[in-house]
């Protein structure tokens, strides 16, 4: 990313874990690993490397800046769909402690290179959207819920609107909300959404759980009256 004080425009991906801080120093580094395996592996599936992400990294997420050119559409639809199936896949292996479950984020805008991270209205928004109170009201709520997921406005005019995104446009109900004397709008996805039936999800031979390939996971009921 430009370090030189200029304005780019990229895409950016926040990540956070439910209920970090509860977890014992063990269940903390667990669950990091298996967040970060679960970010390769979806990255992978739509031909992205992590590896070339800008990253700001927390204990219990990562605020990411993908490089130039791109494409968003396959990042908020086909990499989500993929997350969530990697996310179903590693809890439903593990026998004992917390199950991981995930809010994500995802808008794009202007930002600049800083000494401490990016700067710049793509930050902010990005990571207000992620600690909105809806999107955390929908994880906490939904007990089979393993990700929450939420688009900002402009994305989900410029690219969930075209057609060329995974996940339908009427899958996502609108929400606002206000942070620090400002107003941020974004897209929650409260649709079904699809499991991967290829068999990467998990390195297993088949869709998790042993799904059919036209099955349809519903892990996001309707939020009604939030924002």
């Amino acid at each position: 990313m430009n370090s030189n004080g200029h304005l780019v425009y990229r895409l950016l991906l926040a990540v956070d874990i439910q209920a970090y801080s509860k977890r014992d120093v063990r269940e903390q580094l667990l669950a990091q690993q298996h967040l970060s395996d679960a970010l390769d592996r979806a990255a992978a599936s739509v031909g992205l490397d992590r590896a070339l992400w800008a990253k700001q990294v927390g204990g219990d997420g990562e605020l990411a800046t993908l490089p130039e050119g791109v494409d968003p559409a396959p990042v908020a639809g086909d990499f989500v769909i993929r997350l969530a199936a990697e996310l179903r896949a590693i809890n439903g292996e593990r026998r004992a402690g917390a199950r991981l479950r995930v809010r994500l984020s995802l808008h794009h805008g202007t930002l600049t290179a800083g000494p401490f991270g990016p700067a710049g209205d793509a930050p902010i928004v990005v990571q207000r959207l992620l600690d909105s109170g809806p999107l955390r009201r929908l994880l906490a709520a939904g007990t089979d819920r393993d990700l929450a997921y939420i688009v900002s406005d402009s994305l989900y005019e410029d690219v969930v609107q075209t057609g060329f995104c995974a996940l339908p446009p009427a899958g996502f109900e609108q929400i606002k909300v206000t942070a620090k004397g400002a107003v941020f709008r974004g897209h929650v996805y409260t649709a079904g959404m699809a499991r991967v039936d290829d068999g990467a999800a998990g390195g297993g031979d088949g869709p998790p759980g042993g799904a059919r390939p036209d099955a349809r996971v519903y892990d996001f009921p309707a939020l009604a009256g939030q924002g």
